[in-house]
């Protein structure tokens, strides 16, 4: 049992006759939900399913106290009476459990505080249901003056009903007195086990935002890798095996090429896995200015890459990457134009080709790069006309 065991407070025991009920300890109500405003999230009322509610009923135990006068009076139709008031309060006791709702809960609380105050005069011992009314009520509402005001109106009526009917003030004073102290300790400890609760849901919550941000850095590293690395394997293998009658040297180079770039490419993929960290735009750059000339595109970059921190440079240079390979793949481009800026504000990438342009969507490549740009509170613009334009600004 979760958070509804770990660190609770003991039950009061109940020291006399007069204090004929239980303080069920603060797992008594085992079918409390996780956490309240989850659950109401999730579009369910009732109160959460529990797979041990039998241990509930350890606090019957309490009970106990209700057979004092029938064994002292020895009375058989006294006996017969009790016998039915008994399996009553088990009926309500077993309700209040296993509850599905609120309503229902409440409506036992209700048919118990009857049952406890009609009863009394005849065996004043079964004041103690009052206390079990006290003592559940903080598990069944999260409201902290919904509990107030049922302890109020049942130790009220409780000592209303004694006083009225002149009965032995220890027989309704203690057991209000004593349930008021079960209903804080109960109300302090239903209060810390919902925060355990929330606090242990939002932990679970953190964890499998955790889970899916890392598949998500995962799958877009593979992407830009992966993605550079095949075009690349892909343009010199097409073009090794063009010239493959005319320069068998070329085409031999050609090959042993795309060999390395594979074997790169597995040692960038398990990279990737454990947390892919490039090696520098310059690095980055002497790739992208190979991977073009393959492709029979110029590269121009007259501006020397800025200075920055590894996270921001790794970035840049997953973004520099699959923006050439989305040139090789599509652009149709002749031309294309990297330029840094960088001042005391901002960091400015820019890449521009002279292809067809004409981006009209998004794909995952494009969603990696802006999802990358925003992870660093930067901004990312794609014009598409004449040509792509691609320019990243992030803060310094």
């Amino acid at each position: 049992m979760t958070p509804l065991d770990a660190k609770t407070a003991d039950p009061v025991p109940a020291t006399s006759a007069g204090a004929t009920a239980a303080c069920p300890a603060p797992n008594l109500f085992g079918s409390i939900r996780r956490a309240d405003e989850a659950m109401r999230q999730r579009g369910f009322t009732g109160l959460r399913p529990y797979t041990r509610r039998w241990f509930d009923f350890i606090w019957l135990i309490y009970t106990v106290f209700f057979f004092i006068e029938p064994v002292q009076r020895n009375s058989r139709p006294y006996w017969i009476q009790f016998a039915a008031v008994y399996a009553v309060f088990l009926s309500l006791y077993t309700g209040i459990i296993y509850a599905g709702s609120r309503r229902v809960a409440y409506l036992c609380l209700a048919g118990m505080g009857v049952l406890g105050l009609v009863y009394y005069p005849v065996n004043t011992s079964s004041s103690g249901m009052i206390i079990y009314i006290i003592a559940f009520a903080p598990f069944i509402s999260d409201s902290i003056k919904s509990s107030i005001v049922i302890f109020a109106l049942s130790s009220g009526a409780l000592m209303a009903e004694g006083y009225v009917l002149h009965l032995n003030p220890w027989t309704w004073g203690f057991p209000a007195f004593f349930g008021l102290l079960v209903g804080a300790g109960n109300l302090l400890a239903a209060q810390r086990m919902r925060s355990n609760q929330k606090l242990l849901l939002a932990h679970e919550e953190i964890e499998h935002l955790a889970k899916v941000a890392e598949r998500e850095r995962i799958a877009r590293d593979l992407h830009d890798v992966l993605g550079h690395t095949l075009s690349v394997v892909v343009l010199k293998s097409e073009l090794a095996g063009k010239i493959l009658h005319q320069n068998p040297e070329r085409a031999q180079k050609e090959i042993a090429e795309v060999e390395q770039i594979a074997r790169t490419a597995l040692a960038e993929v398990r990279e990737a896995i454990r947390g892919y960290r490039a090696e520098g735009l310059a690095a980055e750059l002497d790739r992208a200015r190979a991977t073009l000339d393959a492709a029979g595109v110029s590269l121009d970059c007259s501006s020397t890459p800025p200075k920055l921190l590894p996270a921001q440079e790794t970035v840049l240079s997953l973004i520099l990457r699959e923006a050439i390979t989305n040139i090789v793949r599509h652009a149709h481009a002749s031309r294309c134009e990297v330029s840094f800026e960088q001042n005391a504000e901002r960091t400015i990438l820019q890449i521009e080709d002279d292809g067809s342009g004409g981006i009209r969507s998004e794909g995952s490549g494009l969603r990696g790069m802006r999802e990358r740009v925003e992870s660093l509170n930067g901004r990312l613009q794609i014009l598409s006309e004449n040509g792509t334009s691609i320019m990243i600004e992030i803060p310094a």
